[in-house]
């Protein structure tokens, strides 16, 4: 299913990182969740398109402090408008993704942005 772009599998890590965390399954194209899934979770939509976005010409793995580290430098943490970044506290490179808000402030920025990157 990888290879038919119907999935999209984010990994835990690198070596046996990647080995000791189970992998990570989101649908390839957010648009599918419509088609899909009768009740989906706004959580995994918002993911699968940063991921489907990002994950084009960066590595995406996912991280313990926030949702995704990319290119083993920068940790994303997905959310809605209301999301904080308490749990990237202490991370200079830590930012919040927010869904629902039109500009960006000090490490929030807003999800539809990502969309620029395809």
């Amino acid at each position: 299913m990888d290879a038919g772009s119907l999935i999209h599998i984010v990994r835990g890590g690198k070596g046996m990182r990647a080995v000791n965390k189970p992998d990570k399954l989101l649908l390839d194209n957010p648009n599918l969740f419509t088609v899909l899934c009768a009740d989906a979770n706004i959580g995994s939509i918002r993911e699968s398109f940063f991921v489907s976005q990002v994950g084009l010409k960066q590595q995406v793995h996912y991280h313990d402090k926030g949702d995704f580290i990319v290119d083993d430098k920068r940790v994303f943490e997905i959310g809605g408008a209301s999301k904080t970044s308490a749990q990237l506290e202490g991370n200079p490179n830590g930012y919040v993704v927010a869904d629902d808000i039109e500009i960006g402030f000090e490490n929030k920025i807003p999800l539809w942005l990502f969309g620029l990157l395809y």
